[in-house]
Order: C-alpha cells, then sequence, then structure tokens
C-alpha cells in the first residue's frame, strides 16, 4: 500500500468512526428527548390528579360540617322533646341555660390545615414540572441539539399546552408588571 492509500483509509476512517460517534450521541439524545417529554406529561398529569384529589378532600372535609349540623340538629330535636314533649313547655330560659351541644371549631380548623397542606402539595408538584420544562429547554438548545432537533424533529410536544396552573389576578398583576397588595 502506498502512502497515499494509508492517508485515504485513515482519513474515510475517522470520518466513518466521527460519523458513528454522532449517530450514537444522537441516538442517547434522542432517548434524553423522549425520557423528558414523557416526564413532562406525567408530571402535568400527576398535577391534575393532585388538583383534582384536593379539591376532592376540600369539599369532603367541608361536607363534615354540614353533615355534622343535621346530626346535632337531630340531637337537639330528640333531646327537646324528651325533656319537654313533643309540643315543649315553652320554658326559652331553661332551654338556654341548659348545657347544649355546640358546634366544635376544630373542624374549621381541620378544613383549615386540609386546605393548606393541599395548596403547598399542589404548589410542591407545580415547581416540578417547571423544572422538568426547564431540563428540557436546556437540551434542546444545547450542543447536541444543532442537527439531532431537525433529524428526530423535536421537540414533539408544545410545552405551552403544559404550564402551571395560575389564576386570572396572577396573570393580570404579571401583564401590568404592577401589584398594589390587594388580595383579592
Amino acid at each position: 500500500m502506498t502512502t497515499k492509500t494509508i492517508v485515504v483509509l485513515a482519513v474515510v476512517g475517522f470520518v466513518v468512526m466521527m460519523g458513528f460517534g454522532y449517530g450514537c450521541a444522537c441516538l442517547n439524545y434522542r432517548q434524553d428527548c423522549v425520557r423528558a417529554e414523557a416526564g413532562i406529561k406525567a408530571q402535568y398529569d400527576q398535577n391534575r390528579n393532585n388538583y383534582d384529589n384536593m379539591w376532592k378532600k376540600f369539599k369532603e372535609v367541608a361536607g363534615v360540617p354540614d353533615r355534622y349540623v343535621a346530626a346535632m340538629k337531630d340531637i337537639w330535636e330528640n333531646t327537646m322533646k324528651a325533656r319537654y314533649g313533643a309540643d315543649g313547655n315553652k320554658a326559652l330560659f331553661s332551654f338556654i341555660g341548659e348545657q347544649n351541644p355546640n358546634l366544635s371549631p376544630e373542624m374549621y380548623t381541620q378544613l383549615q390545615r386540609t386546605i393548606e397542606a393541599g395548596r403547598n402539595r399542589f404548589e410542591a408538584d407545580q415547581q416540578q414540572l417547571l423544572d422538568k420544562k426547564r431540563q428540557y429547554e436546556v437540551l434542546l438548545n444545547g450542543t447536541s441539539s444543532l442537527f439531532c432537533n431537525v433529524w428526530y424533529g423535536f421537540p414533539r410536544v408544545d410545552l405551552r399546552r403544559y404550564d402551571i396552573v395560575t389564576s386570572d389576578k396572577t396573570e393580570e398583576v404579571f401583564e401590568s408588571k404592577r401589584d398594589n397588595g390587594t388580595l383579592l
């Protein structure tokens, strides 16, 4: 073999190895993108699941006072009938002066705790979604993405579809860039 042939073979071999190496890197990049998109979708579904669960808990805990009031009403009515007969004795002051069941403020405290815990958990899930989106955007804009995005067609999902849940008030404040300190 001549020196020229050896040089040509070395250059061809080098180009093939570089192409193979870049091909493997693109396959790894594709796998990372697929994993990132699946993670974003799953986290978004988890946020929906948590949000739904949170509101169901609020409703159930808030329903306890209604059930409690209905039960207390039955107890009061039965207690009054037992004490004073079906028609009562018209003794309003004896009713007021006696020991009667009261609604517990602990029920409302429990509802407040449930709301706070649910909101904190939902916020943590929202933060995870934001972090997954950030990581994916970094991956999409990194050096490996130069040709691989075109080759594999990433991103394959509309990342705006997976935005976090906010309120109209928050959107207004961020749009106007002003917050006057009002809560509502």
